[in-house]
């Protein structure tokens, strides 16, 4: 199993960036002490991807931080990412472990608890579980889960559980309080003026590092 050695994890979306420059958003987050990202842009075609992903893996070793790629195994193994982020199929999490070997990570998209347990029966390191909270980006997949069913995906998981949906800085210790690991977010931190201090007022209040597996 990859070691899980991140509490804060940024999920991409280049149009909730002021002026639309991810990579220099991103850039100034890692320089914040951020040290995990995935590059989601689900709209791109494989074609605008790879470049960007190219950049982006360029960018991540430059600061020390491990780069996910959303869904895309062949991208993921094309610019040496550290692993993917894939939807919670088992059998998808079975074979990017059989493709990525036992040292590269996997994380799941999670939304109920047994669907946390699945991921770690078919190989993931760490799950994304939510939305805990209401967000734009999820409102169309249904209501927030609160922080209830947080908790019990929390108990029934033997993988680091990061929480995401409305997350907040002033929202983690009631992440933390529900046993959750760290916190996933979108835009705030690319949304922030400052995704530096975005990041660093995060990690203040998140544990570092995750619980030892």
């Amino acid at each position: 199993m990859a070691d899980v050695d991140f509490s804060l994890y940024l999920i991409t979306d280049r149009f909730v960036v002021p002026g639309g420059d991810l990579l220099a958003a991103v850039d100034r987050a890692l320089a914040g002490g951020l040290r995990a990202v995935q590059l989601r842009e689900k709209d791109l075609p494989d074609a605008e991807f790879l470049p960007l992903a190219e950049r982006m893996r360029a960018l991540t070793a430059r600061h020390g931080a491990r780069l996910l790629i959303n869904r895309r195994l062949e991208i993921a193994l094309a610019v040496a990412a550290d692993g993917v982020h894939l939807g919670a199929e088992p059998e998808a999490v079975a074979t990017a472990r059989d493709r990525l070997g036992p040292d590269r990570l996997i994380g799941v998209s999670t939304h109920a608890p047994e669907e946390a347990v699945a991921a770690a029966e078919a190989g993931a390191d760490f799950v994304t579980f939510g939305p805990v909270w209401f967000t734009p980006s999820k409102a169309p997949f249904g209501a927030p889960v609160g922080l209830d069913t947080l908790r019990r995906a929390c108990a029934a998981s033997p993988l680091p559980v990061l929480a995401l949906g409305g997350v907040t800085p002033t929202r983690c210790r009631e992440l933390l309080a529900s046993a959750a690991d760290g916190a996933a977010c979108v835009g705030a931190i690319l949304a922030q003026d400052s995704p530096a201090k975005a990041v660093r007022t995060f990690l203040s209040e998140l544990p570092r590092p995750l619980r030892s597996l």
